[in-house]
């Protein structure tokens, strides 16, 4: 039977920046949106509100939906991606929660698109679909039954 891995990941947009979370992969310092893996009885949103807590501090609303990325890592490892979006007025402070989490960066648009040091291509990929502008409302996930509120 296929089983993906199904991950969340949070664009974070301020004042014509992105917040980047910067890891340690391989010995190498990496950009990535806040994101991590869906963990057992939570919800979809309450993944990314978690997610972004853990690797930023932060714990601002996510506001839509952007889009969901099937993907197959370079080491051939399935993905389910749900990518979400938060527009915010002002350039929070961050302290990750997250020992894996050197530090975050709030960076432009161009410096991310160029950036070689990208955790994934999905990275890139999920700023040019913030830049499409097609987002939707959370409404559009849902979850049902146990453990869940009908």
């Amino acid at each position: 039977m296929f089983k993906p891995h199904v991950t969340v990941a949070c664009i974070v947009h301020a004042q014509d920046k992105f917040l980047v979370v910067e890891e340690t992969v391989n010995g190498k310092a990496t950009w990535n949106q806040p994101a991590g893996h869906l963990e057992a009885n939570e919800t979809l949103i309450q993944a990314v509100q978690r997610e972004l807590w853990e690797e930023t501090g932060l714990t601002l609303p996510v506001q839509y939906f952007l889009k969901l990325h099937q993907w197959i890592a370079p080491d051939n490892t399935p993905f389910l991606r749900f990518l979400f979006l938060i527009e915010t007025t002002e350039l929070h402070k961050t302290q990750p929660n997250d020992n894996d989490i050197n530090c975050c960066h709030w960076v432009s648009f161009d410096e991310i698109i160029n950036s070689k040091q990208l955790r994934s291509p999905l990275v890139r990929e999920s700023l040019l679909c913030y830049q499409q502008g097609e987002h939707y409302p959370l409404t559009l996930l849902d979850s049902f039954g146990a453990p869940f509120k009908l």
